[in-house]
C-alpha cells in the first residue's frame, strides 16, 4: 500500500496543513479551494498532495489500488495553452464537462487549475457558474500567484489558503557570483565616489556588464529546468500547453532571480542600518520601490533586461547620493 503524496517539506505540520488535514479526515473540505502563494510549484505540490488524500485515502486508510494525483482517472487538471498562456473558455467548458461525469474509481473527482489567473473573461464567468452550483463529489483546487487578478465574485465563493514559497533559492551557473558582484557594487557606491569620467564611466559600465550576465545566467536556469520539468509532464498535454508551461516556468525563474536580488540588497544594507544610518534606510527604500515598480512592468511585459538596467540605473542614484 502506497504512502501519500508528502507536502512540500517546509510546509508540513504548519496551521494551513493540519487544517486541510483534519477537514479532509472529517468529510468537511469546502467543494472549492483557492492556493496562493509566490512559487507555483509548492502550490502544485500541495493540490497534489490533497488530490492524493482526497482521491487515494489517507495514512492508514489507502484504497486497494491507488494513482498519482497526476494519473489518476478521476483528477482533471486545467492549465493554460499556448505563447499568450491563457486558460480559454472552451478549454473550461471541457473541464466542466468532465467534472459532472460520475467518478471512476475514487469516491469523488478533484480537478486542479492551474494558473487561475490566467483565465480569459469569458472563461472565467463559465467557471463562476460551476463555482455557485459545484458538481456532488467534486473538489476544485484553484491555484494562484496573483490572487487578486481574479474576478472578486470568483474570490467570495473560494476558501483561501496562502502558502509561502519553499525554498526558492536558485542553483544555477553563476548566480552566486552574480549577487556576490552585485554586493560588491553596492559596496563601491556607498563608499566616497569620484567624480572624474573615468569612475563614473567604471560603474556604468558594472551596470551593463550585471545586465547581460544576468540574462545569460536566466536562460541556462530556464534550459535545464524546462529539461527536468519536461521529464515529469503528464504524457497527454498538447503542444499549446508545453509552450505555455515552459513560459510559465521561465517567468517564475525571473521572480525568483529579482526576489534574491530584493534579499540581497536588504542583507547588504542591514548592517548598516542597525548601526542608524540614515542615509543607507533611504537608499533602501527606494532601491526596493524601484526594484517593484520594475517588477510590477514585467507582468506587462517589459523585458527583464530593461526592468534590471532601469532598477540598477536607479541604484546608481540612489546609493551615490547617500
Amino acid at each position: 500500500m502506497s504512502a501519500p503524496t508528502p507536502w512540500p517539506p517546509a510546509l508540513a505540520g504548519t496551521p494551513a496543513v493540519a487544517v486541510i488535514e483534519q477537514a479532509i479526515a472529517r468529510r468537511r473540505l469546502s467543494h472549492s479551494l483557492l492556493l496562493h502563494g509566490d512559487d507555483p510549484d509548492t502550490l502544485a505540490a500541495i493540490a497534489h498532495a490533497i488530490a492524493d488524500r482526497l482521491l487515494n485515502g489517507e495514512a492508514g486508510k489507502r484504497a486497494a489500488a491507488t494513482f498519482p494525483p497526476d494519473q489518476h482517472p478521476d483528477c482533471f487538471a486545467l492549465r493554460p495553452a499556448g505563447k499568450s498562456r491563457q486558460i480559454s473558455a472552451d478549454a473550461t467548458r471541457d473541464l466542466i464537462a468532465k467534472v459532472q461525469v460520475s467518478p471512476a474509481v475514487a469516491p469523488r473527482k478533484v480537478a486542479i487549475l492551474h494558473e487561475v489567473d490566467r483565465m480569459h473573461v469569458t472563461a472565467a464567468n463559465v467557471f463562476l457558474k460551476t463555482l455557485e452550483e459545484p458538481p456532488a463529489n467534486t473538489t476544485l483546487l484553484l491555484l494562484t500567484t496573483r490572487p487578486y487578478a481574479l474576478l472578486p465574485t470568483i474570490r467570495s465563493r473560494v476558501l483561501i489558503f496562502r502558502f509561502p514559497a519553499s525554498g526558492l533559492a536558485v542553483a544555477a551557473d553563476g548566480w552566486a557570483a552574480w549577487l556576490a558582484d552585485y554586493r560588491a557594487w553596492l559596496g563601491r557606491l556607498t563608499e566616497a565616489v569620484a567624480h572624474d569620467k573615468a569612475a563614473i564611466a567604471d560603474h556604468v559600465f558594472s551596470v551593463y556588464g550585471l545586465v547581460a550576465r544576468f540574462g545569460a545566467v536566466l536562460d541556462f536556469a530556464t534550459a535545464e529546468a524546462w529539461k527536468a520539468q519536461k521529464e515529469k509532464l503528464p504524457p497527454d498535454l498538447d503542444d499549446d500547453e508545453q509552450v505555455a508551461i515552459e513560459t510559465g516556468l521561465a517567468n517564475g525563474l525571473r521572480a525568483r532571480l529579482f526576489t534574491e536580488i530584493e534579499h540581497a540588497t536588504r542583507a547588504f544594507a542591514l548592517p548598516r542600518l542597525t548601526a542608524g544610518d540614515e542615509p543607507t534606510r533611504r537608499a533602501l527604500v527606494g532601491a526596493v520601490n524601484q526594484l517593484e515598480h520594475d517588477v510590477g512592468l514585467l507582468r506587462l511585459n517589459l523585458n527583464e533586461s530593461a526592468a534590471l538596467e532601469s532598477f540598477l540605473l536607479a541604484s546608481l542614484r540612489l546609493w551615490s547620493r547617500r
